[in-house]
C-alpha cells in the first residue's frame, strides 16, 4: 500500500504507508518546534493534500531555522526531515531564496553547540551548508517516487 501527498491534483510523493506515517509525525514534531502550520493536511483515503502558501512558509521557517543551528544532534534529527521537505517544495515549484538563507544568520542563534574544549560552535558556512542540503535533497528525490 502507498499514500499519496498532493496539491491540487499533482502527485508529489507516492510514499509507502509507514514512510508517510513517520513523515507526517516528524511534520507535527517540526509544526510545534516552529509554533507554525505546515500546510500539510491530514491523511484520508490515503491521499494528503498540502497548501502551498502555508506549506511555503513553513518551509522557508524550517530552512531558516536549520541554518541558525550549530548543534550536532539537533541537526542530525531534523536534516533528513528538511532534505525531504525540500524536495517536497521544489517539486511543488516553491522557489527558496539561498541567497538570503545562506547569509550569516542575523539574530540569536538556534540550539547552539556548546564543547568544554572549543567553546561555542557556529552554524556551517553559508555555501557549504546549502550545498551539503540539497545534494541530500537531490539524493533523497531520486528515492521519493510520484
Amino acid at each position: 500500500m502507498s499514500q499519496y501527498f498532493e496539491i491540487a491534483d499533482e502527485t508529489l510523493w507516492n510514499p509507502s504507508n509507514g514512510a508517510s506515517r513517520l513523515f507526517l509525525r516528524q511534520v507535527a514534531v517540526f509544526e510545534a518546534e516552529l509554533d507554525l502550520s505546515s500546510g500539510i493536511g491530514p491523511m484520508e483515503n490515503d491521499e494528503c493534500q498540502i497548501d502551498p502558501i502555508a506549506f511555503e512558509t513553513f518551509v522557508n521557517a524550517l530552512l531558516a531555522r536549520h541554518r541558525r543551528t550549530s548543534h550536532a544532534i539537533v541537526l542530525a534529527l531534523s536534516e533528513g526531515f528538511t532534505a525531504i521537505v525540500l524536495v517536497l517544495a521544489e517539486r511543488a515549484g516553491i522557489t527558496v531564496d539561498w541567497t538570503r538563507l545562506g547569509a550569516d544568520p542575523s539574530g540569536p542563534l538556534d540550539d547552539v553547540q556548546v564543547s568544554v574544549r572549543t567553546g561555542m560552535s557556529a552554524p556551517a558556512d553559508g555555501a557549504a551548508w546549502r550545498s551539503e542540503l540539497r545534494e541530500k535533497a537531490r539524493e533523497l528525490d531520486r528515492r521519493m517516487p510520484r
